[in-house]
């Protein structure tokens, strides 16, 4: 397992959970291609996404099926959003886009959790690298990253 996939798996542990991570050589980069790859319905795969909120990174988890509102995210920081860069990305959290994980980051980051995750009794999440990823209930998941369960979505 890439040294990635391992700080996840250490960071997993230290919360208490004993997640498998599973690897897929086809790659699980996106939403679609992760749920292809692990068999499931798309909007099972948690999206971890950083923007900026101002000066501040923040991780939004939010469904696959889902699309984050910038307008929304505003509303909740106070602040001006827009998506991070890959390099803002890699600074925040210690990992490449395609990979981001919601755990195992290089600095705390305040967590949005999309409520629409919580109608599943299992989630699919990266694990640090664009091919693998690990089961979590989303309650759970919530609850180890300390995010905040709130609206996210696009209205479409």
């Amino acid at each position: 397992m890439k040294e990635a996939a391992q700080r996840v798996q250490r960071a997993l542990r230290a919360a208490g959970i004993e997640a498998e991570i599973t690897e897929f050589p086809q790659g699980t980069r996106t939403a679609a291609e992760a749920a292809a790859a692990i068999g499931t319905d798309v909007a099972r795969i948690v999206k971890s996404l950083v923007f900026m909120a101002g000066d501040v990174p923040v991780l939004v988890l939010t469904s696959g099926a889902n699309r984050v509102d910038e307008g929304k995210l505003a509303r909740l920081t106070g602040q001006a959003v827009r998506r991070a860069t890959a390099g803002e990305v890699r600074e925040a959290t210690g990992f490449a886009i395609g990979g981001t994980p919601p755990v195992g980051h290089a600095q705390p980051i305040p967590v949005l959790a999309d409520q629409d995750l919580l109608q599943h009794e299992i989630v699919w999440a990266a694990a640090g690298t664009p091919q693998t990823v690990f089961p979590i209930a989303p309650k759970r998941l919530v609850e180890i990253t300390g995010g905040r369960v709130t609206d996210v979505k696009e209205d479409r």
